[in-house]
């Protein structure tokens, strides 16, 4: 990992390629912050050496999949030196056959900037002037239309892509919904005519699930430190005991992420009196507050495997057929460089662990507004029945929480062959990836809805004074949300404080209190 993992994303201005690996936080700091994207000497020169190699078999007429003989099944069809711009202008065309929605704005730029990373590794044989372009749309935050269903792996999303770059499809610019030309022109950018092997490299790779699952882990890893907080504010206020973070009882079981858990709890704690007050109120509490370090660190430690295969993934050339250096001469590796299992298998691991977060801070959301465990007033609000206060707000986090567990359900077990069963194994990576970037963003609303009501329930432990930390933690809160005293509409406060988690507002507090969350 590179040293910039250690920087919050949104303070990466420039993010420059080919120097070494990129890290998930550089894909965040260029897909959802606008990070500029440049090039290093040495990426330029691998790119045009690797080009180079692509002319040379040109004029050999080496017969080299996609550049001299059509796609998939039709790699028995040879194709002249002539046809080669049409051929890879077909493929673009052709391929461009996703449909429904437009994947999002950072989804679209956090593809785009994986295709630089994949092809500028030097083993792909396109022009320099063809990324440089890629790189332009952006720099000037042009944002190709491209629906985001019906990929089994990769293809169409790029496909749709593509067609900006040779002047064709349609884009986002300042706002607007323009034709890919139109777009180019007003930034003062020049299509492209791709040359062999250009377009079927633009769309083969792992480069959408890939993109995907970055910003999934980001949101997941947020995510995961942002429960610590939340389920530390929730033992504080259901007047837990922290008896069951006792660093004896976590150096027993072998997994760091538990202990490590554990600590940050006990440190976010320091200080409370409620804590303090209660800590000997019961024997034991409920698994959701006294199994936080257990369910948490076995959701780290898989979210940490995750991220370490998925920047391994991010930084490997997955073209098909890699163009190979060799000496003087080079050689065409055909094979399969282009699965997705690895990105696939460990994003349907990845839903799983954020479920399991979904699935234990719903249950602390319900002992929060459930005032048969809570011992506070019913759904929170000091005069109920007249007042629902936060009864429905858990209703959110179950309807959230079934929609997860739906979408838990693993993709890359599946199978459909495709191209005339020339591709018999499917990886279906693309939904691996899709479902675990959606459920990350359904998580952190069920996070913002136990922030919420945790905050909500200290206000009645007044005048015990909560932990230093979880005091700094309720004014960040309390200064976008008021107390609810009489009900009022609470959507906005939902999306206020999800606001919150989603930019790191919540985790970069309390870090600056206590120092980096152990992870």
């Amino acid at each position: 990992m590179t040293t910039t993992n250690c920087m919050h994303a949104k303070d990466i201005k420039k993010v420059m390629l080919g120097d070494g690996p990129i890290s998930i936080n550089e894909v965040i700091a260029v897909a959802r912050y606008g990070a500029e994207v440049s090039f290093t000497r040495e990426y330029c020169n691998r790119v045009d050496e690797s080009r180079s190699i692509i002319d040379r078999f040109l004029q050999e007429n080496r017969v080299i999949y996609g550049v001299t003989t059509g796609f998939g099944s039709n790699v028995t069809k040879v194709i002249s030196p002539e046809d080669a711009e049409t051929l890879q202008r077909n493929i673009i065309r052709s391929h461009a056959v996703s449909i429904g929605e437009p994947l999002e704005r950072e989804v679209v730029r956090a593809i785009q900037l994986m295709i630089l990373v994949n092809l500028g590794q030097g083993y792909s044989g396109v022009r320099l002037q063809v990324l440089e372009l890629i790189a332009s749309l952006l720099n000037h935050d042009i944002i190709p239309f491209a629906p985001g269903d019906g990929s089994v792996g990769y293809l169409s999303p790029e496909s749709h892509m593509a067609l900006v770059l040779i002047g064709e499809g349609k884009a986002w610019q300042d706002g607007e919904f323009i034709p890919g030309a139109v777009a180019l022109e007003k930034a003062g950018l020049a299509p492209v005519t791709l040359g062999p092997k250009e377009g079927l490299a633009l769309i083969s790779g792992t480069t959408s699930a890939t993109a995907m699952a970055a910003l999934a882990l980001y949101n997941g890893i947020q995510a995961a430190k942002t429960a610590d907080i939340t389920g530390a504010m929730s033992l504080e206020v259901l007047k837990g005991t922290i008896h069951a973070f006792d660093p004896r009882s976590h150096k027993l079981k072998m997994h760091e992420e538990q202990a490590k858990t554990a600590r940050n709890v006990s440190r976010i704690l320091e200080g409370s009196q409620i804590i303090d007050t209660y800590k000997d109120y019961r024997l034991q509490d409920a698994l959701s507050l006294r199994c936080i370090p257990q369910i948490h660190g076995a959701i780290k430690r898989a979210l940490k495997d995750a991220e370490a295969t998925i920047e391994n993934e991010m930084n490997s050339a997955s073209d098909n057929p890699i163009i190979y250096p060799d000496g003087a001469d080079g050689t065409a590796l055909m094979g399969g460089n282009f699965d997705g299992s690895f990105v696939g298998i460990y994003t349907d691991m990845t839903c799983i662990a954020l479920a399991n977060l979904a699935k234990i801070t719903e249950r602390r959301i319900d002992r929060l507004v459930n005032h048969h465990h809570s011992e506070l007033p019913d759904f929170l609000v000091a005069n109920p029945g007249l007042n629902n206060g936060y009864m429905v707000p858990q209703y959110t986090a179950a309807g959230l929480l079934n929609e997860i567990r739906v979408l838990t359900q693993p993709a890359t077990i599946d199978n459909v062959p495709t191209c005339a069963n020339q591709e018999d194994v499917i990886s279906f990576s693309y939904f691996a990836a899709k479902k675990a970037y959606q459920i990350s963003k359904k998580l952190e609303y069920i996070l913002a809805i136990e922030l919420m009501t945790a905050t909500q329930a200290m206000d009645f432990h007044h005048p015990l004074k909560p932990a230093p930390i979880t005091e700094k933690v309720y004014r960040l809160i309390r200064s976008k949300v008021p107390e609810v005293k009489e009900d009022r509409f609470f959507h906005p406060d939902i999306e206020l404080i999800k606001g919150q988690i989603h930019e790191g507002e919540l985790t970069k507090l309390v870090e600056l209190e206590m120092g980096e969350m152990e992870f």
